[in-house]
């Protein structure tokens, strides 16, 4: 056998190497834990501390903790950005994700996120640009376009909305006009623009380091919840 034959089936993972397996030893007690995870294992892609937990637990804590920034992404074309945006979200702790336009899209690359993560739907600009308004959150537009100013600069408020465009074309005119200001990414290379799942993950990154409490971000898992 070669090496590169050697190296290429040692590496990789299977999928019982993933995850925790059967609770060892009396099971806790507590409404939170998932009987059936507890007696056969937790391959989902979840934190440490949320190992064994029922779906619906997890979500409810989440809830209790949630940031007060949300995202919102045009999906006019079925944009393939959005479940990485929303997996992005999840990790961040936002709000809410709103979906903008046609109501399906694609959550392969959620990962399972979109179970956990809130994600609301609005058929139009206007109809977001209303609940904004509602909720007292200005909407932030993220795109590379004239007159946007830096977001490497920008002082983004605890509560608001960070709004990406469609891949490709960006934000619409009508987005534009809705979004109190219009933020840029620094760029140095050939390329126009990157992804919006990326400028999303900038973005929120860009408000976490200004406002939520690091600290939380990297604790230790709990053994004991």
């Amino acid at each position: 056998m070669s090496e590169l034959s050697d190296r290429s089936t040692s590496v990789v993972p299977t999928a019982a190497d993933v995850g925790v397996g059967p609770w060892q030893g009396p099971w806790p007690a507590g409404q939170h834990w998932d009987p059936e995870l507890l007696q056969y294992g937790d391959s989902r892609n979840v934190s440490d501390r949320y190992r064994y937990w029922q779906l619906e637990a997890i979500v409810a804590d989440l809830d209790l903790r949630r940031h007060e920034f949300h995202v919102a992404i045009e999906n006019w074309q079925h944009d393939f950005n959005i479940g990485s945006v929303v997996r992005t979200a999840n990790a961040f702790l936002a709000a809410e994700v709103h979906v903008v336009g046609r109501r399906r899209w694609n959550r392969r690359g959620a990962m399972v996120t979109d179970r956990y993560q809130r994600v609301r739907h609005h058929d139009s600009v206007a109809e977001l640009a209303s609940w904004a308004a509602a909720s007292d959150l200005p909407l932030l537009g993220i795109d590379n376009l004239p007159g946007a100013l830096p977001l490497e600069s920008a002082k983004l408020a605890k509560r608001c909305v960070l709004v990406f465009g469609q891949e490709g074309p960006g934000l619409t005119d009508a987005m534009r006009d809705a979004c109190e200001n219009t933020l840029s990414i620094a760029q140095f290379g050939s390329t126009r623009s990157i992804n919006a799942g990326a400028a999303a993950a900038i973005a929120m990154h860009t408000w976490v380091r200004q406002n939520a409490i690091l600290k939380e971000g990297h604790r230790e898992p709990d053994p004991s919840v």
